[in-house]
């Protein structure tokens, strides 16, 4: 499995977020290659993020947003 979150440059849940996606990965026993990417605005419109923390598996949204703008 992989795992790719995405968190703005002024975020503050990485190590919330760290915290609770290793607990789960362990909780269910389950190996990922789990990445953390900083990025700009610019950087999240482009890839079609909308939120930060943003987390997909193989590729996919774990929590699509109809909103605007990523923060």
């Amino acid at each position: 499995m992989k795992v790719d979150c995405y968190l703005s440059l002024g975020c503050a849940s990485e190590g919330a977020l760290r915290a609770a996606l290793y607990k789960s990965l362990e909780l269910e026993a389950l190996e990922a290659d789990v990445k953390f990417h900083r990025i700009t605005d610019k950087e999240a419109a482009e890839l079609g993020l909308k939120g930060s923390p943003s987390v997909l598996i193989n590729g996919k949204d774990i929590e699509p947003a109809d909103v605007q703008g990523f923060s």
